[in-house]
């Protein structure tokens, strides 16, 4: 995930000269480049489904927009600021984004489909494999290895995200106030949402005075053409019947699907900081799987291409099979797709959006501190002896210091843990 300071900035910037404000009204869908086509889309997002992983797939996405001409940078960076502002999966939401000031909501989804579908269809047949397999002899060492290596690339993520959301010590005090609370079986979202006020309140940017946004107030005075309302609006009528069917089934399917609906409705930042948030839920809430199949189920997001939080696939698949999974996959990406059309329409309408930064800070900081709690619980299933504890520090050592990629510290993680298990040390 970009650093909030790199991002946001694009939007603390005045507009000066009648010609760049004029340039900012143009917004959302009239761009003065040649129309793409629905399939150049999809085609295009399903190629980085099928080749993007890990860190690889911000640029990826980056390199896609700005090699095609489809935006310039400066929408782009917009584009990237603006789904750091309400909750959901980033990259996913960047691409939604994107499809939809292309092409429109067919644009965005045929956008967002191109991207998870590949990952999706993987993780079903990596589930199918990993539960019918589950009673071999060789595959619980196997995956205690995988374990070990997720908790040495969580712990680099913790660290790392914690250096660029803690910028003060109220941010400090709000992730040392998570920790503390989720230690103690808060309910996590309650304590995602306490963060959120806080933050609104006590890490407000500031607006100069004297020099309103003008790019706000030119977008205030243009209403929003009512085709696209539609459109919009038959995309929260699909999510909202999505909700309906889960609350329909009334069954653990049926109950794990609102689950993601409603992390997907609240959770901010990237794939591995919405984690804790399913953990309390799916491990530690409802036992729909065991920390051990949980940091399973994270290994596998990790190495499938695609966005993250395909790991709701797999453990939909646990529970009801690949109807349970498509209708948590779903639920975990279809509320911020939502959302990224109305904020894509809505947000450079708002004149004061301080506050709204203020509470995604918060947000941001409490997340390190929930991420932490995720570390241990982790580690404790992880690391299993000295050759596990090993193995987990020479992968944080090497995505940290040596910037590996992630899918080959997991593939020569396993060669290594594989020939430690074949000479008996593990």
């Amino acid at each position: 995930m970009l650093t909030n300071e790199r991002v946001l900035s694009k939007d603390d910037q005045v507009v000066e000269a009648d010609s760049e404000v004029q340039a900012a009204d143009q917004v959302a869908l009239a761009p003065s480049r040649p129309q793409v086509s629905l399939i150049t889309i999809f085609l295009a997002y399903s190629q980085v489904g099928v080749t993007a992983f890990g860190l690889a797939i911000l640029q990826k996405l980056r390199t896609l927009v700005l090699s095609n001409d489809w935006l310039s940078e400066q929408e782009m960076n917009e584009g990237l600021a603006l789904v750091q502002l309400y909750p959901g999966p980033l990259m996913v939401d960047f691409t939604a984004y994107v499809g939809y000031r292309l092409r429109g909501v067919p644009g965005a989804v045929l956008a967002t489909l191109g991207f998870v579908a590949p990952s999706f269809v993987l993780m079903l047949a990596l589930s199918a494999a990993y539960f019918s397999s589950g009673n071999l002899p060789w595959v619980h060492p196997l995956f205690l290895g995988l374990e070990a290596l997720v908790v040495g690339v969580v712990l680099n993520v913790t660290m790392d995200f914690g250096e660029r959301a803690l910028k003060g010590p109220i941010e400090a005090g709000l992730a040392l106030a998570a920790f503390t609370a989720v230690s103690f079986r808060a309910n996590s979202i309650l304590v995602v949402l306490a963060a959120l006020a806080l933050g609104a309140v006590l890490l407000r940017t500031q607006t100069p005075v004297g020099r309103p946004d003008a790019k706000a107030s030119v977008h205030s005075a243009n209403p929003i053409p009512g085709k696209r309302w539609a459109a919009i609006g038959a995309v929260v009528a699909v999510v909202l019947a999505g909700v309906a069917l889960a609350v329909a089934l009334q069954s653990e399917v049926g109950r794990m699907s609102l689950t993601f609906f409603k992390i997907g409705s609240v959770a901010f930042g990237s794939g591995m900081t919405i984690m804790p948030l399913i953990q309390a839920d799916v491990v530690d809430a409802h036992h729909w799987l065991s920390m051990s199949q949980f940091a399973d189920g994270i290994a596998l997001g990790q190495i499938t291409p695609g966005p993250f939080l395909i790991t709701a696939t797999f453990i939909g698949y646990k529970l009801g099979g690949i109807g349970a999974a498509a209708l948590t996959t779903f639920a975990m990406f279809a509320p911020s797709f939502a959302m990224t059309l109305v904020f894509t329409e809505v947000f450079t309408r708002i004149r004061n959006p301080q506050a709204m930064r203020g509470a995604l800070a918060g947000v941001l900081a409490a997340f390190v501190g929930l991420l932490a709690t995720v570390v241990l619980q982790l580690g404790a299933v992880g690391i299993v002896g000295p050759a596990s504890l090993a193995l987990a520090a020479g992968a944080f050592v090497a995505v940290r210091f040596f910037k590996w990629d992630i899918i080959w510290i997991f593939v020569g993680g396993l060669l290594l843990w594989g020939l430690l298990l074949t000479a008996g040390v593990a």
